[in-house]
């Protein structure tokens, strides 16, 4: 079968690849699907984020304000506007992570550079309920198949902490090279914490990552 992309307004123009719906892709978790965020989804991001926080703190930027107050309900507005507001303006591409309808996460490309670079980061959470399921790995490959396929990127680079070992995984598991060590790079939990930088550059995804996880059983096309 195809890859399982959706583009729901693609015109070639000076932005490409957005807004978008990526999927279905049907791992052990469930039919997992990507689309652009919401005002409305202010209430499941919210609880989710709050009952998140002893897992999520440990790995995400250092920010102004309590976690409450950044991750509350009445927060959501002003991201949501931020992210409509950088992907209007081509330099992100938000997607909420959704599985079997549910809101379970987010995954995020980021810093797009264009011009002779064509690059951008990914970076992604998700919710504990569903991890191990194959969620942020089927979310990874989606995102990055349309950078490459759909939004003209030539490069995504990912940095994780070394002590995030699912994140490691996931990047591993679908083929991002280990470029080196950021020593102190990003404040993170109180300290400036070392990462790991992995890449992709579209030469090295012939055929899509999508299709490995297909091709290796670990997802299928819904």
């Amino acid at each position: 079968m195809g890859e399982p992309v959706e583009i729901a307004e693609f015109g070639g123009g000076r932005h490409p690849g957005w807004p978008a719906r990526l999927g279905p892709l049907t791992v052990p978790a469930g039919v997992v699907e990507l689309r652009p965020p919401r005002l409305f989804d202010a209430g499941a991001w919210s609880r989710i984020r709050v009952r998140e926080r002893s897992y999520l703190e440990n790995w995400e930027p250092t920010a102004p304000g309590s976690w409450e107050e950044r991750n509350g309900v009445l927060a959501w507005p002003s991201q949501w506007s931020a992210l409509r507001s950088l992907a209007r303006r081509g330099q992100t591409l938000p997607f909420m992570i959704m599985v079997d309808g549910v809101l379970a996460g987010q995954v995020t490309v980021g810093n797009v550079l264009r011009g002779s670079l064509r690059s951008a980061w990914v970076g992604y959470w998700v919710d504990s309920e569903v991890t191990g399921g194959g969620v942020a790995t089927a979310a990874t490959a989606m995102v990055v198949d349309h950078c490459f396929r759909h939004a003209a990127l030539h490069r995504i680079e990912a940095t994780v902490r070394p002590e995030n070992t699912p994140s490691v995984r996931v990047l591993t598991k679908l083929g991002f090279r280990e470029e080196g060590l950021f020593r102190r790079y990003l404040d993170v939990a109180g300290g400036w914490r070392d990462h790991i930088c992995f890449a992709l550059t579209a030469e090295e995804v012939t055929g899509g990552l999508v299709d490995r996880l297909v091709q290796a059983g670990r997802a299928r096309h819904a």
